[in-house]
Order: C-alpha cells, then structure tokens, then sequence
C-alpha cells in the first residue's frame, strides 16, 4: 500500500477529530442539569434534589413616542442556575403587525460576538431585558415577541399591544 496516502487519510482523520465540536465541560453540565430538570424536588439518596425552574414575565408598555418592551427571567428554583447563550446576542425582540408580518426586528443591522457567555441566577434573582421601539407614526395592532437565546433554558413570549 501507498505509505503516503496511508499518512495523508491519517492526517485527514486527526484534523477531522480536532475540529469537531464538542460541548465544554460548563456546556455538558449545563445541557445534562437541563435535560434532567424535575418539575417537583426528588429524593436521590436520603437527600432532596435541587429544583430548576424558570419564570418569565414580558411586558409592554405604550407612550406616545414609544413601545416599551422588558423581559424578566426569574430563577424560581432552590439552587443556583448558569444560563448559556452561544454567541453575544442574548436575547431578541420582534414586532408584528395583525397580519403577522415583521414591522420590527430589534437585532437587525447589528453585530454580535461569536463568544459563549454565562450567566448565573442564584435562586430568586431576576435579570431584567429591555428595550424601546420608536412607534410614533405606526398606529395600529401589533405582536410583540421576546425570545431568550439561551441554548438550555430558550424561551419565547408574545404579547399583543394596540399603539393610537
């Protein structure tokens, strides 16, 4: 057999191993803590299992000059809780008008890492999400849609809101 396509497929095959991607230790903590999540606290071994559960509120509120939107996140659970998000954009809002087209997008035209990042809620913290929409001139029935770009807790809210 050719010695040099022997080392080259070997070559190949280690790059190929190198470069796949694997979840990180916070990653593979973080994704087996999600998939394991009980409703209620168990019993494991005498002791009781610490609770994970996310609560969410979004909200909106109308002015003459704009929408208001805040998301808050809420660990309603009894130990602490990491939050992953696989790239600098943590979070979304969109608006919709009544027929569902998209009037609004807040992350359009802007730039985010290609970073991990973390974020930890001890039990009963809340972290707080908002921005503003310049609705003066866009009468109307509208949908706003919040999303939480977490890659083990994603969640998404819609509330609808009527700008006069």
């Amino acid at each position: 057999m050719n010695t040099r396509l022997v080392i080259a497929a070997l070559v190949v095959g280690a790059v190929a191993f190198a470069c796949a991607a694997r979840p990180s230790r916070s990653e593979s903590a973080a994704l087996a803590t999600a998939s394991t999540r009980p409703a209620t606290p168990t019993k494991r071994h005498g002791r009781k299992a610490a609770e994970v559960k996310l609560a969410s509120n979004f909200g909106v509120q109308v002015d003459h000059h704009a929408a208001h939107f805040a998301l808050d996140v809420t660990n309603a659970g009894t130990s602490g809780v990491e939050i992953t998000f696989p790239s600098g954009q943590a979070y979304d809002f969109v608006v919709l008008d009544s027929v569902g087209r998209q009037v609004w997008h807040w992350a359009e035209g802007r730039m985010f890492t290609q970073a991990l990042q973390n974020k930890l809620l001890s039990s009963g913290d809340t972290m707080r999400i908002a921005e503003d929409w310049n609705a003066a001139a866009a009468k109307g029935h509208y949908t706003a849609v919040a999303r939480l770009r977490s890659s083990n807790f994603p969640l998404e809210q819609r509330v609808d809101f009527v700008v006069q």
